[in-house]
């Protein structure tokens, strides 16, 4: 499956959970990140974010989609998917 996770987070928790993140997704932009993983790892990723952050406090939206969607750019792109091999 193709997520796209957006996230909202205290600044004390901020660094973890992109750190997190960033050996799961590729980073888009500020508090965005999106990749395709198997149901395994995103059960991982999602239980993992839950310790991470405060339920009371941080929020986290995780959009689930079936394939990678279609991307439109408008401006300057921050992370160019490209850059992944």
């Amino acid at each position: 499956m193709y997520v796209v996770i957006v996230y909202d987070v205290s600044v004390e928790r901020v660094n973890k959970v992109k750190k997190f993140l960033r050996q799961h997704l590729h980073w888009v932009q500020n508090s965005v990140f999106e990749g395709e993983v198997t149901v395994a790892e995103y059960e991982r990723i999602k239980a993992t974010l839950q310790q991470l952050i405060d339920e009371n406090e941080d929020s986290i939206v995780i959009y689930k989609l079936r394939s990678r969607p279609f991307r439109e750019i408008i401006g300057v792109e921050k992370n160019p998917m490209e850059d992944i091999i």
